[in-house]
Formats: C-alpha cells, structure tokens, sequence
C-alpha cells in the first residue's frame, strides 16, 4: 500500500484544509441530489477536520461542463445535501478561485465549511494548468486528497496544486479504498476469482495480465466475452466485437492456458433483435449466434456455471457488468451473479466490487451492505488493478 501522510498525522487546528472531494453525483431533473452515496463515503475525513478545529474547504468537479459554466451542473445542491447530512451550514462560495472565494476563505473559523464551485467550470483543471492550480492552492494552508474517484487522473485539483503544500496527505476514504482493493493485489486468500466484464476487452486488458499470476479463476461476460468468443473462432452475430482485439484476446487465453488457469467463457447467451426495451429475445448457446442478434446477457446455464465457481471463492473481484443490465429484461445475469457474491461474503469470503455500472449493479439490488467494499472509483480501481501507479496518489507527501 501507499506509505502517504494521512490527515491524521496533521495539526489541523485552526488551518484551512484544502480537501479535494468527489461530489460528482447524479443530480435529478429538478437539480436534487439523486444519489448521495459520495457525498456520505467523504463525511468522516470532513468531521475529523472539523472536530479536530480545521476549516474545511472542500473542492470537487460535477459532470463535463468543459472549462464552461454550465447552471445545471452547479454544486449548489451538493451544498444543500452536505448541510443536513453534517448538521451545520455549507457555505457555497461563487467559484473555486478568485478574490470573492478567497475571502469566504479567509473569514472561515474554526469548524467551519466552506464548498467551492465547480472545478471544471475552469478549463485549466482538466489541463492542468499550473496558474489555475497556483490560484486553488491560495484557498487552504494544508492539502487532503480523499477523491479516490479521480485518484487516476492528472488534474490541477489532484496533482498541479501539490506543488503549493508542504503538506500533502490522504484522506479517510482514500485509505479506505486502497486498504481494500490491496485485498485483491497483496496476497490474497484462495481460491480467487475475477468476474470481468463490460463493453470492450480494451479496458480490461491490463487488469487481466496484471491478475493473471495471482488468480485462480476468471469468469468473462459482457460485451468483451464476445471478443473472446471470437478468438475462440466462434460466430458472434451482431454482438458487440472489438475485432483488432480478437488477437489480444487469444494470447491472453493462451496465457491463462499456460498458467493453468480457468478462463470461464459464456456457454449460452441471451440474444435480443436489438438492444432496446421490448425487444424479442432468446436463449442460444454459443455457437448458435444468428446474424441480426446481439448478444445482451450471459444465459442460465452460464449462470449456474458461475455461480457454482463464485460459491467456492475466498477472494472475489468483480469489476463490469455480465450483460446490459440497465435494461430490467437483460439484467438477469449480472443481478444472479451479484446474489452469489453477497452469499458468499456472508460464508466469509472478501468480496471487492469496482466502481461504475458494477457498483450500481450492487447498489440497485440492494445488496452494498453484504459485500466487503464497493469502490467509488471506477478508473481508478481499474488503473490500481492493473498495477499502474495513481498519479494524484503519487503526489501526496511521503508519510
């Protein structure tokens, strides 16, 4: 694991800690909070500094306004939803920079909150500009990452304003997240499985290579099978295939071969005419794929195949959804399969669930509490897996 300072090791007591957050949650058509579930993983790293006599000043981007102010994808709801979750006022500055919100900064005593604007209302955080991340850092004396969810990315909030703290340390979260997912990394306990899936074998290539020697198990839905299917020289219809990839896909198999690992393929599929709400569908086996039918869900007997091999792990990873689960009709799969990860963390297994459509599979089956940690993020968990290092991470003081 990283050996980062950690916001406990600061004096905090009456600073202004500059703490990059991830508040980037869907909002409603009214401009609510739809979902608050990043608003809460981040309450312990903001109470400590509070109770600990900081001022806290919080820092986050919402959605992809493109260097451009956008009203719609204000944080000024995400203020209103911190208040009562905290108990106290949020005070929502104007931007994130600028003389305005440097005074709301300079006025703040201790215990108080202080929410900035939306980051990437700012061109120069997605660049990294250097004068942008000069003029964020004027808003606090220390600096706390705990927005493990761009953990991956190297923006002026995550990296450029490091470079204007003597102090630089993790938040709780942050060490939360990596504590978890070095689960699947550090010596994890056997047997282990990977359930992968998702659209494109292309996201995933490195964390396959990367858990190639430490897995057990590998068991592949979603869009990607189809490229492996492929590579097996099985006809995939109209199904998604990423076709300069089927040579990847068939040294990647070869390697598991080669290692003696079980690389678990979809044996039946469900099919759909098109990939939309009411449309007809069947299920086939593999090698029965039709042109004109897509492939939208790993099928029953796959299901089955799975869930035997899931009812023997001890450490599970699962990262991407086994079908197009947004659409109820398709989600069969992915919702069985994530029944069987809660019912064997209930027998003890660790069970570590990325970020993204895999996550929300978790969420919306109401099962988050019956798994060991559903990351919020999804790049960066994918970029942790694949062994690469994290560069907002990287940029952190050395504990």
């Amino acid at each position: 694991m990283y050996q980062k300072l950690h916001v406990t090791n600061l004096d905090l007591a009456g600073k202004r800690v500059l703490t990059r957050v991830d508040f980037n949650v869907p909002l409603t058509p009214d401009g609510a909070v739809a979902d608050d579930t990043r608003i809460r993983r981040a309450l312990p790293t903001i109470r400590h500094i509070i109770e600990s006599g900081g001022k806290a000043v919080l820092a986050s981007h919402l959605g992809r306004p493109k260097g451009e102010i956008v009203r719609s994808m204000t944080l000024k709801p995400v203020a209103a939803r911190l208040a009562e979750l905290l108990g106290r006022e949020v005070v929502m500055a104007p931007d994130c920079v600028g003389d305005t919100s440097e005074g709301h900064a300079a006025r703040m005593g201790d215990g108080d909150v202080l929410l900035l604007e939306n980051l990437r209302f700012h061109a120069g955080e997605t660049s990294n500009e250097s004068d942008f991340a000069r003029r964020l850092g004027r808003m606090g004396d220390v600096f706390v990452n705990d927005a493990f969810g761009t953990a991956h990315r190297a923006h002026a909030s995550t990296v450029g304003v490091t470079e204007f703290f003597d102090q630089r340390a993790m938040g709780l979260l942050m060490e939360t997240e990596l504590l978890n997912l070095s689960k699947a990394t550090d010596n994890p306990r056997e047997p282990y499985i990977a359930i992968l899936g998702g659209a494109k074998v292309s996201d995933k290539i490195g964390v396959i290579d990367n858990l190639l020697p430490k897995v057990d198990v590998f068991l592949i839905g979603g869009g990607m099978a189809f490229t492996f299917l492929a590579a097996q020289g099985k006809g995939v219809g109209d199904s998604l295939l990423e076709e300069d990839r089927i040579g990847t896909a068939t040294a990647l198999l070869a390697k598991a071969e080669e290692l003696g690992k079980t690389f678990a393929l979809p044996s039946d599929i469900v099919v759909a005419d098109s990939v939309a709400e009411g449309a007809a569908s069947k299920v086939v086996g593999v090698d029965e794929i039709e042109p004109g039918w897509h492939g939208v869900d790993i099928g029953p007997q796959t299901v089955d195949e799975f869930c035997r091999k899931i009812a023997r792990a001890q450490t599970i990873v699962w990262n991407g959804p086994l079908g197009v689960f947004e659409i109820a009709a398709f989600a069969a799969g992915t919702l069985n399969v994530a029944q069987a990860v809660a019912a064997r963390t209930d027998e003890g297994a660790v069970s570590i669930v990325g970020g993204g459509d895999s996550a929300a599979a978790i969420v919306g089956a109401g099962l988050e509490e019956r798994v060991t940690h559903i990351s919020t993020g999804g790049g960066a968990s994918l970029m942790f897996l694949e062994g690469r290092p994290l560069p907002a991470i990287d940029a952190l003081s050395d504990a």
